[in-house]
């Protein structure tokens, strides 16, 4: 009974093999590209080296907005008077038989005088007198002139409020959202950032966001750090918005970490996203086949346009040469994106042998007690 038992077993064992149905966490890489060579599989594969990066770097992006910025300008110093702000008034007036004012009452208050979307207020015995687009300094002196003709020996006092369309709002991402008046025309977007207590330091990699006369334009907080040529100026009336980084990709396999990855930075490498993922796992992983997915949209192989040959592409990394190394440090990772790393063949193999002494060590055992 030993000899046919220990027969029966290793040939479960040759099936099992034969069936590749050892549990793994990760396919190898060459059951991953299995059939990559035939037109009909629907992907293409490129080895990611030195060589190749740039050109890579020349094809259609792949989940990006591309929003556009603004760059900054030198405005005025000192408040303008907008449609839609208020202004009070006061005028004083000393002379006798004034229009204006009355005995005992050397003074006149026009309190919260509406400035109209033109630009105009209303000053009683004079009509509309414009003001808009003017500093608060300006404002009076027009008023002031405009009065001379009935009162010429009046003074002129003149306060101005914002109102909504002379400010601008910051909307998420700080620690006291809201509307802010707009001091000068010197008041960028990170100063309205910081007006408005700072970026939360829960956002990872954070964004910008501005809404201005119906468009929408984009860039990220460190950028405006790095390049302040970019720290636009503000308008009447402009959402700024802070937000999270919504680009993410994916790793699985025999990776750190199986789970999906946001932006840290504007720009992230396969070097830096082996890192972000925990690297992979020592033991199991085949460094030779790390693969990433990417998925580029139609217009991607229009004619004229350099791009890949397929829509579905993967590219494979080989993270034990140099030229490997170094390709891995300037090739992009893009939106989407599935960084899979395969499962070193030599794991099978190990497997199988474990599984085949294991089998017969129970053989083995078995033996003893049915001899016994």
């Amino acid at each position: 009974m030993t000899r046919p038992f220990r027969l029966a077993a290793l040939g479960v064992v040759l099936l099992l093999v034969a069936a590749c149905a050892l549990p793994r966490g990760a396919g190898v890489q060459r059951e991953v590209l299995r059939g990559s060579s035939s037109d009909q599989v629907g992907f293409s594969v490129y080895p990611v080296t030195r060589a190749l990066v740039p050109t890579i770097a020349e094809w259609p992006t792949v989940g990006e907005k591309h929003l556009g910025w603004i760059t900054t300008s030198t405005g005025s110093r000192g408040r303008i008077v907008q449609g839609g702000d208020s202004v009070s008034v006061t005028i004083w007036d000393s002379s006798e038989n004034s229009l204006l004012t009355s005995p005992g009452a050397p003074a006149v208050e026009l309190p919260n005088l509406p400035v109209s979307p033109g630009g105009s207020i209303f000053i009683p015995y004079v009509g509309d007198v414009r003001i808009g687009g003017l500093s608060p300094e300006s404002a009076r002196q027009r008023v002031q002139t405009a009065l001379e003709p009935i009162a010429p020996s009046a003074q002129v006092q003149l306060t101005m409020t914002e109102g909504r369309g002379n400010s601008v709002e910051l909307i998420g991402g700080v620690a006291a959202p809201g509307a802010y008046p707009l001091p000068d025309r010197n008041f960028t977007v990170l100063s309205l950032i910081a007006a408005g207590g700072g970026v939360s330091p829960a956002l990872p990699n954070p964004q910008i966001r501005l809404k201005r006369d119906g468009r929408l334009y984009g860039t990220s907080v460190d950028r405006l750090y790095d390049e302040p040529r970019l720290d636009t100026l503000l308008d009447d009336g402009d959402q700024v918005i802070v937000q999270a980084d919504e680009r993410t990709f994916l790793s699985i396999g025999a990776a750190g970490t199986e789970t999906i990855h946001s932006f840290p930075d504007d720009v992230v490498t396969a070097a830096e996203a082996v890192s972000i993922i925990g690297g992979v796992v020592d033991n199991r992983a085949n460094p030779q086949g790390i693969l990433i997915l990417r998925e580029y949209p139609r217009d991607a192989l229009a004619a004229g346009v350099r791009g890949p040959r397929t829509q579905q592409v993967v590219f494979t990394l080989d993270l034990t040469s140099a030229d490997g190394l170094f390709a891995a440090r300037n090739f992009r990772i893009a939106p989407g994106d599935m960084v899979y790393v395969t499962e070193s063949p030599v794991v099978a193999t190990q497997s199988v042998f474990s599984i085949i002494g294991s089998t017969f060590g129970l053989v083995n055992t078995a033996g003893s007690v049915g001899g016994s």
